[in-house]
């Protein structure tokens, strides 16, 4: 699975433990930026993840900021994302499984090193439900037209 990474400054550090992660999973990454910890700004660097996504140049994204709040908006503007700001394991392993999102959002001021490793692990792993949730999944989808 190939996976499109983005982070602002607050973000910056957890984006890069996050790709030791995504190589041990065997995982291919695309970095969108930042690439350090200087002051920049989250919808820049979410969206261009987001896109990668909705174009299907990769398959799913995770994106990083201080609360991952911002960064989530952002990358919700992109027609086809559905990116899931996430605090635990199973809030990851639920939005995939009856809400397919392609992308998911953490804080990095608020989620440590092990934990999001965990998530990261968790939704990369999770497989959709469909069934009842296709139908809602369509539903939000509906809501871009």
């Amino acid at each position: 699975m190939k996976i499109a990474l983005g982070c602002d400054h607050g973000g910056y550090e957890l984006k890069e433990q996050i790709k030791g992660v995504l190589e041990k999973l065997g995982h291919e990454y695309e970095d969108f930026g930042c690439y350090s910890k200087e002051s920049c700004d989250y919808p820049d660097f979410g969206a261009a993840a987001a896109r990668a996504v909705a174009e299907g140049r990769c398959d799913r994204g995770l994106v990083f900021c201080t609360t991952g709040i911002g960064i989530s908006i952002a990358a919700n503007k992109i027609h086809g994302i559905r990116c899931a700001h996430c605090a635990d394991p199973l809030e990851a392993e639920m939005t995939r499984r009856h809400n397919d999102a392609n992308m998911m959002a953490i804080g990095a001021g608020f989620t440590g090193k092990n934990l999001a490793e965990r998530m990261v692990e968790v939704f990369l792993t999770t497989e959709f439900e469909g069934g009842r949730h296709a139908r809602r999944v369509d539903k939000i989808m509906a809501l871009e037209a």
